[in-house]
């Protein structure tokens, strides 16, 4: 990726971009499968170097069967037969043993409720700020950014934040230039628009909302 000479930095635009966004995806949310805050909580842990369909497609038999899935369920399903309901994921075996742990200190310690506060949720094994990011945006409806690879990829191809390798960096750059009007869906706006236009291959430039707003057209 060639460096952007500039970014955008126009409160008008940068508010029509969002605005566009929402007009092309404005039913755009979190694709994991879910019935409660712990199973969003897990389905997140397991999305980790893995796509959302996958995931649903492992979890399903599971929701299936138990709707209310909760901690208190894993525990008693054992990590290793976890493992066998996840198996088809990648890096199974640590996701596994990390639901596991992660359930056993939800119910000793929160009740098996999911907890509100970020520090909380990034001490439980296998959450990091991206997880948090997700469960505290979609649980508890806070304006929060999960820069995953779609968001890392199309905030700096259209020009809304610096190129850089650091995530941290793209999440504070957003989060201080995202319209009030759109923050909450924000990174759900960015996702659908990489996830189904802006891709990483062949994005689809001479039908994209943004084009007109967009500091790199890609040539292809």
């Amino acid at each position: 990726m060639k460096k952007t000479a500039k970014i955008i930095s126009d409160k008008e635009i940068i508010y029509n971009i969002f605005s566009s966004l929402h007009q092309k995806w404005p039913d755009a949310k979190c694709e994991l499968n879910h019935n409660n805050s712990f199973q969003l909580l897990i389905a997140v842990v397991l999305s980790a170097q893995a796509t959302d369909k996958s995931v649903n497609k492992a979890l399903e038999p599971l929701f299936t069967s138990y709707p209310q899935f909760s901690p208190k369920d894993l525990i008693e399903m054992g990590e290793e037969n976890f493992l066998k309901v996840i198996k088809s994921i990648g890096l199974a075996k640590t996701k596994a043993k990390n639901c596991y742990n992660l359930s056993k200190i939800l119910v000793t310690k929160y009740q098996g409720e999911v907890p509100k506060k970020r520090e909380e949720l990034e001490s439980l094994p296998g959450v990091g700020r991206k997880t948090a990011n997700v469960v505290l945006n979609v649980v508890y409806q806070q304006p929060t950014m999960a820069v995953d690879t779609h968001v890392d990829r199309v905030s700096q191809r259209i020009g809304l934040v610096e190129e850089t390798n650091d995530r941290l960096k793209i999440e504070e750059q957003l989060l201080k230039i995202v319209p009030n009007q759109f923050a909450l869906q924000a990174h759900h706006l960015l996702i659908f628009q990489g996830r189904y236009h802006c891709t990483a291959k062949n994005p689809k430039c001479d039908s994209c909302p943004i084009t007109n707003y967009c500091l790199k057209k890609i040539k292809h």
